[in-house]
């Protein structure tokens, strides 16, 4: 058996469907656990929690 460090996020579920989406390029989901927490690989974090913010700014409305 192997060990993986995890990090458990909780996001609702559109974030989640980004994350599902993302995760289809990159394997970084460790487990899927309900339909508002998943374990992502810790080593993953930074870049996961970088590409999440980039793909929300673009689904962002603003009034410029």
């Amino acid at each position: 058996m192997k060990a993986i460090r995890g990090i458990l996020l909780t996001c609702d579920s559109a974030v989640k469907q980004i994350l599902l989406t993302m995760n289809e390029k990159s394997s970084f989901i460790i487990e899927d656990l309900d339909d508002y927490h998943v374990v992502i690989k810790a080593d993953e974090e930074w870049r996961v929690r970088q590409e999440l913010d980039a793909e929300l700014e673009k689904n962002t409305y603003s009034l410029e």
